[in-house]
């Protein structure tokens, strides 16, 4: 088991790390869920007396004030004080709206990270950011406020399909390509089914997490962290409009091959980029730019009325602000 000391919390990496799950401290505890990881996943915690469990609807469509209106109200309808505690037990939708409800609820209680999916894993559950989708618009509404403690165990990665570790696999790409060239190399000249997940994982929380520690509210830096998310929130904006929703990581790879275009990279390091996830990875339809516009002009990361972007000037390195006009694009 490994320790990854974050800003104010520990990160716990491994087969052993949910020994470090302790409530022992608290007067009450609740383990949010949805109806995958309770049935999948709520076994393999160990054993908490007394504890409530709370369900959500799943999927990133449910991600709204509506799931956050059931964890207030079961939080308040069983007395829950200003020293108890939620653990999210789940991926990144449970995460980010555990959490945020969670510092939300009477000024803020606790709350403990146990991501369930890769994408969780390597991302959603570190760094602070909590939120939930707000009219068809990706993380609208949202704040900044950390865990007490995040757990990470590879044995939830069992209880996953195959789209659902892709989906993760995207914020590893982007980790390697914003930051770690040999990274980069590593995954590219890899068999995704013979991936040691553990070093996997351990590798892109270090990247994200040496980001985040240098400027955690994303003043600077961590808007390094955006790459591929300007379009893929629109992407995955576009999908949630039509009542279709895609999975967050499908969103990611269409930006990742939408701003590699806008980088400055090499015409072979372009192609490389986009042949590797489309020989690895099957996409959703991408939508045209027009199509996109109306949400890429909403995105909350944009400066003086232009869209802004995080791009690529060579693999593992990256420069922010980019700002580009709608007629520009």
């Amino acid at each position: 088991m490994k320790e990854i000391k974050a800003d104010n919390y520990s990160i716990w990496v491994g087969d052993e790390s949910l020994s470090k799950l302790d409530v022992s401290c608290y007067s009450k505890v609740a383990i949010l869920v949805d109806k995958n990881t309770k049935r999948d996943c709520l076994s393999l915690l160990p054993k908490i007396n007394n504890s409530i469990v709370i369900e959500v609807p799943s999927g990133e469509q449910k991600k709204n004030i509506s799931s956050c209106n059931i964890i207030w109200e079961e939080l308040s309808l069983n007395n829950f004080d200003r020293d108890s505690v939620l653990i999210n037990l789940g991926g990144g939708v449970i995460g980010d709206i555990g959490g945020f409800c969670a510092t939300s609820y009477k000024r803020g209680i606790d709350f403990i990270q146990i991501p369930t999916t890769l994408l969780g894993m390597v991302d959603a559950s570190i760094g602070g950011k909590l939120g939930f989708n707000f009219n068809d618009l990706k993380n609208q509404i949202g704040l900044f406020s950390n865990p007490k403690s995040v757990i990470i165990n590879p044995i939830f990665l069992k209880t996953l399909s195959q789209n659902q570790l892709h989906s993760g696999f995207a914020e590893v790409i982007k980790h390697a390509l914003i930051k770690n060239k040999k990274h980069w190399e590593l995954l590219s000249n890899s068999s995704f089914k013979n991936l040691d997940w553990k070093h996997i994982i351990e590798i892109s929380i270090q990247i994200k997490n040496t980001i985040v520690k240098s400027d955690p509210l994303e003043k600077n830096n961590r808007k390094k962290l955006n790459f591929g998310h300007t379009y893929g929130h629109a992407i995955e904006s576009y999908y949630l409009e039509k009542k279709t929703p895609i999975l967050h990581g499908e969103a990611v790879l269409m930006g990742i091959i939408l701003e590699c275009e806008l980088s400055l990279l090499s015409q072979n390091e372009k192609n490389d980029i986009k042949n590797y996830i489309l020989s690895n990875f099957q996409l959703p339809d991408m939508p045209s730019k027009n199509k996109l516009m109306k949400f890429l002009l909403n995105d909350k990361k944009n400066k003086e009325a232009k869209i802004n972007f995080t791009l690529l000037n060579g693999i593992g390195n990256c420069t922010i602000d980019n700002l580009f006009t709608k007629d520009e694009l």
